[in-house]
């Protein structure tokens, strides 16, 4: 009986030890120094292009460019002189390098510097100069009209939006 009982003791005691293995988990990273920081509330940016007419996308084909900036602070060039923007997202079936857009068919958006050229969806813009402390990337956005749809007057009416993801490469 004593021996059932220390037996049992023996068992109880070592269903409660942990099972361990060695070295199962690896945790690993890189910490890096950026040149700059994203301004507070600059994380994420809404544009509203307001009301598009459909008679303006089918005489002109696209509409004018809507600015905004994405702000940096706390720049230090002596980590990097310039900053490249690269948007990514849903890309355009009929319009390659824009936008994708939910809710309506017939058009996409498009990105630009504010000198009009075009930002394409998935690579990256020029370069442009950080300056000490604050910077600014200015760029434009636009709504254009898919030729197919444009060319059968078929462009959707009704609310449309869409998402992209920008990236920051620091040279």
């Amino acid at each position: 009986m004593r021996t059932a009982i220390a037996l049992v003791s023996v068992l109880i005691a070592l269903s409660g030890m942990p099972a361990r293995a060695a070295d199962n988990v690896h945790l690993f990273g890189a910490l890096v120094a950026e040149p700059c920081v994203i301004a507070p509330g600059d994380e994420e940016i809404a544009l509203d292009f307001g009301t598009v007419v459909d008679k303006y996308l089918y005489q002109h084909t696209r509409t004018q460019g809507e600015s905004f900036d994405i702000r940096l602070t706390e720049c230090d060039l002596s980590l990097g002189k310039t900053v490249k923007v690269t948007f990514s997202g849903t890309e355009s079936a009929a319009l390659p390098g824009l936008l994708a857009v939910d809710g309506v068919s017939g058009i996409a958006i498009g990105l630009e510097t504010p000198a009009a050229k075009p930002v394409p969806l998935n690579e990256a813009s020029d370069g442009v100069s950080l300056q000490t402390g604050s910077s600014r990337v200015s760029l434009k956005a636009y709504v254009k009209g898919e030729p197919s749809a444009i060319v059968n007057r078929t462009i959707g009416r009704g609310a449309f939006s869409a998402v992209a993801t920008f990236g920051l490469e620091y040279e």
